[in-house]
């Protein structure tokens, strides 16, 4: 049974009294460097035309950050070279350099996606090229070009194209394994109501083999979720014992090999259920109560006992324990109520009640164990009796005084696009949710890893402002814990309709937009004034401000990549790689 369970701000890091930013015309320094070839973009095709691909390769962001490694980043350009830039000195940058290529050539497919990579460790890569084959790069020490050397310890085709969502490296009973998340949109022949597709996300684990001295990986595991609806958040635990999901449709385990028998122990169980057949069946008028049970045909008259009281009701069979005992829900006048055994061996009690009309929710307190039975006559006078609060029409009659809800009064802001997502914890062994919170109108922004060595943390919106929530699988008492937050900033990036990607510092200290095209905004967490300023409407003084920055970047292409860091930005166009220094460094 999955635990519902809630997310817990911290009041500590929430500033009610928050103004606003201001807008800071101070000059921010910015880097561009010019690409050898252009990023290995890949376009949506004609038959990815649903929100779902658009928002799980239409909005793919290029640029990789190795959070192991400072100001460390990566991009796949389109001879298939996987490039890197290490910055240490802003006004030293090298070119960026090659330390990989993909063996496949890559305009030779005609249906594949765009290749993706994520940071499993300080020396694991996993690496995708677009067309359903998965690499396991050990890679050394990254961002060094003396101890920086990609090599493939693992690849194979793992069916259609995928892109990877997230990997971890983690090391079991001495077996140093590598488990990945791989996203697929795929066609669903059995979906003729919605989009046509569904989402799976294929939870890959590779592990180390030794057979008579020869060390290889090999698969371990491939396990298969699917859902409706593309992912906001997916990360494997550092453990590998289970995942973390963000999404607006419910994810589930289809049946493998590996979850059968859990199938079938639930099935099993679900039939016991059903052969447990109700102990009584009782109906109800408004004057009196009528009981029926069902009784073994060799019992009499004189096997039976039954003893009525004005709030107590309790039935003996042949000196056995109590077949039916306990406190009625309401008086009734035991001297009139009757009972008596049926040509078909069923005994029928009858109560008489004493406060006629009021009707009974049950028949004895806490006693689980009867059915209600309600005739057709109720039924239709509780039909009639709610009538007036349902209609087959949105607003039957606008020219009442009072009318209810009207849709065409409705604003942007009220319209809910979909469902509320919901945040799920799986177990990795047993397949099943094990946590589940509702997140209601908690809007997902972004994700940003603050520590590599933990999961990635997600940001939501809480009223106007922005909280980062740190998952801690080792905790079950504190598993979500609130980390930071960015003040109104819930608020503000709603009103950039042509924002594109969000990120933050992993230290805080600044959150970050930008547009499809050229501009970028830049909200600073609030700082103390070097100087004396004045609240001139309330006569006070100020004692610290959040500023806002904003940058145009100069190009023309769109932008394919944004990835922040403590003290910079990147951004990645077409064929132009910026760096915007936003903090100086310590």
């Amino acid at each position: 049974m999955a635990a519902h369970c809630s997310l817990r701000a911290k009041r500590l890091l929430l500033d009610p009294k928050f103004e606003g930013y201001k807008l800071s015309l101070e000059p921010l320094a910015c880097y561009q460097l010019e690409l050898d070839a252009a990023v290995a973009e890949v376009k949506l095709r004609d038959d990815q035309y649903t929100l779902d691909h658009m928002r799980a390769f239409g909005m793919y962001n290029y640029l990789h950050l190795d959070s192991w490694y400072q100001d460390n980043v990566y991009y796949v350009d389109q001879f298939g070279r996987i490039m890197n830039l290490s910055v240490t000195l802003d006004t030293a940058l090298q070119k960026p350099r090659e330390v990989f290529r993909l063996p496949t050539d890559l305009t030779a497919y005609d249906n594949r996606l765009c290749a993706s990579m994520h940071f499993s460790s300080s020396t694991w890569v996993t690496l995708s090229d677009g067309t359903g084959r998965l690499y396991l790069i050990k890679s050394g020490k990254r961002g060094n070009s003396t101890s920086e050397k990609w090599e493939i310890v693992f690849n194979e085709e793992l069916g259609s194209p995928f892109t990877i969502a997230h990997s971890v490296s983690f090391v079991k009973f001495d077996t140093h394994s590598v488990a990945a998340l791989l996203l697929r949109v795929e066609k669903d022949e059995l979906d003729t109501k919605g989009s046509g597709f569904h989402i799976t996300l294929e939870w890959v684990t590779i592990a180390e083999i030794s057979k008579e001295g020869d060390h290889r990986y090999e698969i371990l595991k491939r396990r298969v979720l699917q859902g409706k609806s593309v992912p906001h958040y997916a990360a494997i635990e550092p453990s590998g014992d289970g995942l973390m999901i963000v999404s607006y449709k419910p994810f589930k385990f289809m049946e493998g090999e590996d979850n059968k028998s859990a199938e079938n122990d639930d099935a099993e169980a679900t039939k016991e259920k059903k052969v447990a057949d109700p102990l009584y069946y009782w109906q109800q008028t408004e004057d009196d109560v009528t009981i029926t049970v069902h009784i073994p045909e060799d019992i009499t008259k004189d096997d039976i006992k039954v003893r009525f009281s004005p709030d107590n009701i309790c039935v003996i069979v042949k000196d056995q324990p109590p077949l039916m005992e306990g406190k009625l829900y309401s008086s009734v006048d035991h001297e009139s109520c009757t009972w008596i055994i049926r040509e078909n061996k069923s005994l029928e009690i009858s109560l008489i009640k004493k406060n006629e009309g009021p009707w009974w929710p049950e028949l004895i307190v806490g006693d689980t164990r009867g059915e209600f039975i309600m005739d057709s006559s109720q039924c239709s006078e509780i039909s009639e009796s709610l009538m007036h609060l349902t209609s087959e029409v949105m607003n039957p009659n606008p020219e009442k005084e009072n009318p209810p809800c009207n849709a065409q009064e409705l604003e942007e802001c009220d319209a809910f696009l979909e469902d509320s997502a919901s945040l799920c914890r799986f177990d990795g062994d047993t397949l099943k949710v094990t946590h589940v919170i509702n997140l209601g109108s908690n809007q997902y922004l972004f994700s940003v890893v603050v520590d590599p060595k933990e999961m990635p943390c997600f940001c939501l919106r809480h009223d106007v402002d922005a909280l980062l929530w740190q998952p801690h699988s080792d905790q079950p008492e504190n598993m979500w814990e609130h980390i930071a937050t960015f003040n109104a900033l819930g608020y503000v990036q709603a009103s950039k309709q042509d924002k594109k990607f969000m990120a933050c510092a992993p230290d805080y200290s600044y959150a970050a937009l930008c547009e499809c095209l050229r501009r970028v905004f830049i909200y600073r967490q609030p700082t103390p004034l070097a100087t004396v300023l004045y609240n001139r409407k309330e006569g006070r003084q100020v004692g610290q401000v959040a500023k806002q920055l904003v940058t145009t970047l100069e190009a023309n292409d769109p932008i394919l990549g944004f990835q922040a860091t403590s003290e910079r930005l990147f951004v990645l166009t077409t064929k132009t790689l910026f760096l915007i220094k936003v903090n100086s460094g310590n």
